[in-house]
């Protein structure tokens, strides 16, 4: 059984694409949804398992282009989190 846990991170946008490979890297990312400084959503990038290698490329590039575009802003990311069964 699994459960969704949130995670925010501020950015400022030369770093946003190595943070978010890092936690790609990591797994269990449900979504990635990026905010400017005002809280305004940007993008919003449901992951799902196994979609990986198709997916997340393109959405990088838009992320780059979006860091180019965003100085600063907040990275939250959807985690699933195992719970054991007992």
């Amino acid at each position: 059984m699994a459960n969704t846990r949130t995670e925010e991170f501020k950015f400022s946008g030369d770093k946003l694409i190595g943070k978010v490979k890092e936690l790609l890297h990591e797994g269990n990312i449900r979504r990635l949804i990026i905010k400017n400084e005002e809280g305004n959503t940007l993008i919003d990038i449901p992951l799902t398992v196994g979609i990986f290698g198709t997916l997340v490329a393109p959405q990088l590039a838009a992320l780059g282009a979006i860091a180019a575009l965003v100085s600063k802003g907040t990275l939250v990311v959807e985690k699933d989190e195992e719970v054991s069964a007992e």
